[in-house]
């Protein structure tokens, strides 16, 4: 990609009114655009980001067993009065269709849809367990959208959902489930910041969980237990003063962001829907539910909030819009060749790259650039690099350089 194409320019300024790292950040570098208030823009670099935190969600959920599907946005009144939660949910979006005059909602959680819809399949005992996934634009009237992507308005989330013959069951996949969340915050980058934190269960059981990711700009408040490597949010310590786990009232207090969530549902929402299944002896039970979450647009923010310095953002390898920033510095015609040469050989050998050639910028602001951009890998091409028939390397989170040859930037940025 060339930089002299690539929309939008980066901006010197944070735009007016914006308190976190990550809208202050992402707008600047051209990654995001607020169109107003919890309702953001993924521009081409932040869409690049922001596919590759889907594929990495993706395949953790495939591994998990789930099959992927997509519900509808739109969402029937009846469904909600099934489960009771058309006047409880506060910041459920309602509407009158203008044609049909029925009252509808746009779509914050898939609850009300996905039980009904397996209902239809007459399950018996050798369809469960089953896992269902999507990963789709949801809505929430959030009366407090701030924080940049941390908390919008209309955002993409992953809701799985799986359904069970018996407790047991639910209980044994819920725990295989906290391991794949992990996976995919270690390969997002965060997975070292981030902590299984006991939350309440509220209706569904004793405690549900979330995923915390410690950063001195988190809105939360959660304990971390050091000797289980487990955290507890506000609400359990202010019950009982200790970890769950282990019983340890040691506990360190750490802002953090929530990144992630498990619910056991149990039957709260297949006895709204006679969701049950035929079992061997022909008797029909309720199907056991469980709910687990993760918001897109959050991941994203938090992994900046966690990775910037002063000059920009840190991007993990995994998750970066691309893996090398390729700057030419000066205006020598041979200099241009050359780096022309090494952008063709790195895409040549599938290296994705981005390439700051614009003849119109000065070494200063290229430089400013790729440090606010925040690529791993930059790569300079000057007179000097040059002169020795080589290119300078410096990974973005460090302050050492090298010059390097041609043939061994693949093994350099492939790691």
């Amino acid at each position: 990609m060339l930089q002299s194409r690539l929309f939008p320019k980066t901006k010197k300024e944070a735009p007016a009114g914006e308190a976190s790292v990550n809208a202050r950040l992402l707008t600047r570098a051209g990654f995001i655009d607020k169109l107003m208030a919890g309702v953001h823009i993924f521009l081409p670099l932040g869409f690049r980001v922001l596919r590759k935190i889907e594929s990495i969600i993706r395949e953790e959920m495939e591994a998990a067993g789930g099959q992927e599907l997509l519900m509808s946005a739109l969402q029937p009144k009846e469904n909600w009065q099934r489960t009771g939660r058309w006047e409880t949910y506060d910041s459920l979006f309602r509407f009158v269709s203008f044609y049909t005059k029925t009252e509808l909602a746009l779509g914050p959680t898939h609850e009300e849809i996905i039980s009904p819809l397996v209902a239809k399949a007459n399950l018996s005992y050798k369809d469960l367990p089953l896992y269902l996934f999507q990963i789709q634009t949801k809505f929430r009237d959030e009366k407090r959208s701030k924080s940049g992507i941390l908390r919008g308005r209309e955002f993409i989330m992953k809701d799985f959902y799986s359904f069970h013959r018996d407790e047991k069951d639910m209980e044994d996949f819920y725990e295989k489930m906290k391991r794949h969340y992990m996976n995919i915050f270690e390969a997002c980058g965060i997975g070292d910041k981030t902590y299984i934190t006991f939350a309440s269960g509220g209706t569904f059981s004793k405690y549900s969980h979330e995923f915390q990711t410690v950063t001195p700009y988190g809105e939360d408040t959660i304990y971390i237990c050091p000797k289980c490597r487990v955290a507890v949010n506000k609400e359990i310590i202010e019950e009982q003063d200790s970890c769950p786990q282990c019983g340890n009232r040691d506990l360190k207090e750490e802002k953090a962001i929530e990144v992630g969530n498990i619910f056991p549902l149990k039957t709260k929402y297949s006895e709204p829907f006679d969701l049950k299944y035929t079992d061997e002896d022909g008797s029909k039970k309720d199907v056991i539910m469980g709910c687990y979450g993760i918001g897109l647009d959050r991941l994203m923010g938090t992994i900046v909030e966690v990775n910037h310095d002063e000059e920009g953002i840190i991007w993990p390898a995994g998750v970066a819009p691309f893996q090398a920033h390729l700057l030419l510095l000066g205006r020598d015609e041979k200099v241009r060749k050359y780096a022309d040469e090494i952008y063709a050989f790195l895409q040549g050998t599938g290296i994705d790259v981005l390439y700051d050639e614009r003849p119109d910028s000065s070494m200063g602001e290229k430089l400013k650039d790729a440090d606010l951009i925040g690529i791993p890998w930059r790569l300079v091409a000057s007179e000097k690099t040059f002169g020795e028939n080589k290119i300078e390397v410096k990974r973005r989170d460090s302050e050492e350089a090298k010059l390097a040859a041609k043939d061994d930037l693949i093994k350099i940025i492939k790691g």
